[in-house]
């Protein structure tokens, strides 16, 4: 169990307690809290992949649970936002599907010995994704906030359906003799 896989479990790890913070009280300070857990997750992210790769600690433990502590992670944020009125559900069907799509892509590839690198668009969209939960999620009380957290939501959703259409697109070889 090396460095880089611990980070991935830490933040498997911080998701309850991400989501107990949102749910046990609508203060705004137990809010902020959330959030920042939230953004120490998503950095472990980075960290831990910067880590495997420059370490050369890629295993195969990490190449299953990153992607894996990554969508559970964004997922269980989005499905909150919804809970709670803050998104619309058909916003995160989207964003959620495209994912579905993505990993079982991955999985016929991979099958097949063929390795999918992430896209530039790929990277965009998570990006532009977690920035967008941040923002939703501090309710900051600024008038402008509402235009704000809209633009987010919107750039969020067309990156993820310019990411996931991209993926696909420049990956159908991957389904060549299997049609």
């Amino acid at each position: 169990m090396n460095l880089a896989n611990r980070l991935t479990i830490l933040r498997i790890l911080l998701i309850p307690v991400f989501l107990v913070l949102l749910y046990v009280s609508e203060d705004p300070i137990i809010r902020y809290v959330a959030v920042f857990v939230f953004i120490i997750a998503s950095l472990t992210d980075l960290l831990d992949g910067h880590i495997a790769r420059s370490r050369n600690l890629i295993t195969d433990f990490g190449k299953f649970m990153d992607p894996l502590a990554d969508k559970l992670l964004v997922t269980a944020a989005l499905i909150y936002m919804v809970e709670v009125g803050q998104i619309a559900a058909w916003i995160i069907i989207i964003i959620i599907s495209r994912e579905f799509v993505i990993s079982g892509l991955r999985l016929v590839a991979a099958a097949k010995g063929i390795v999918l690198a992430a896209s530039w668009w790929g990277k965009l969209k998570t990006a532009t994704t977690m920035v967008m939960i941040i923002v939703v999620l501090l309710e900051l009380p600024f008038a402008f906030m509402g235009s704000v957290e809209w633009v987010l939501i919107a750039a969020s959703t067309l990156f993820t359906v310019i990411s996931g259409t991209d993926y696909v697109l420049k990956n159908l070889e991957v389904f060549k003799g299997s049609m």
